[in-house]
């Protein structure tokens, strides 16, 4: 369960983006703050595991507070950190770059709809999920945990070409419900052999995920959505 600190100065913006949390699977709002020094304290009482933080506060910016948050975690080496979601109209880049300079995970413009929410929810859940399984990063969990890497880097096994495999993750990447191999060779314009090779590489490395889906007879077909 991924506990989930909502701060925005609007009261009813505050409500609506409880709402859109409290509707996806696996996070519960835990708290709602409506200034910076009460988010500071609701952290510190509360100890969610990701605080949703707008920028224009009323006693101080969302990135002075989590400059705060970080220095109390330096300050104690034993508290659990806190990850943050900046959700804010603040658009400057260089608002934007003080944000990830302060540890920010991402950073969401308003208007969005619910479903980007629910994106980069989903998106956190998995990578403090893939962080907490790990005593040992390999690159490709690197890759996954900060953002795929310059085109023509990635590491892949022998007989994989990279153009393919951007091709493969982009046609996955328009069909969020999710392809299987056929559907994809079909839409990609590849083989279907060649078309399950890079979807079995990206869900062993899992960047796709893998479900059955039974029919009256014979095997179940697999099919795999992008999840990296």
């Amino acid at each position: 369960m991924t506990r989930v600190l909502v701060v925005d100065d609007d009261f009813m913006v505050a409500k609506l983006h409880s709402r859109y949390v409290a509707a996806v699977d696996g996070c519960a709002v835990v708290g709602v703050a409506h200034s910076g020094a009460e988010a500071v304290d609701a952290v510190e009482r509360l100890r969610p595991d990701l605080v949703l933080l707008d920028v224009y506060l009323p006693d101080m910016d969302g990135i002075a507070v989590l400059r705060e948050l970080r220095a109390a975690e330096e300050r104690d080496p034993a508290r659990r950190p806190v990850d943050a979601l900046f959700i804010t109209a603040a658009r400057d880049a260089q608002v934007v770059r003080a944000a990830l300079r302060a540890g920010a995970l991402h950073y969401l413009i308003k208007p969005f709809n619910q479903a980007a929410l629910h994106e980069q929810l989903r998106h956190v859940a998995a990578l403090r999920a893939r962080l907490d399984g790990l005593r040992e990063a390999r690159q490709e969990d690197v890759d996954q945990l900060f953002g795929t890497r310059p085109p023509g880097s990635r590491e892949l096994p022998k007989g994989l070409a990279a153009h393919t495999a951007d091709l493969v993750e982009q046609t996955l990447r328009r069909h969020p419900g999710g392809l299987s191999a056929s559907e994809c060779a079909e839409a990609g314009s590849l083989s279907r052999v060649s078309a399950r090779r890079y979807l079995e590489f990206f869900a062993d490395t899992r960047r796709a995920e893998v479900t059955l889906r039974y029919g009256g007879t014979g095997r179940p077909e697999r099919r795999y959505r992008w999840v990296g």
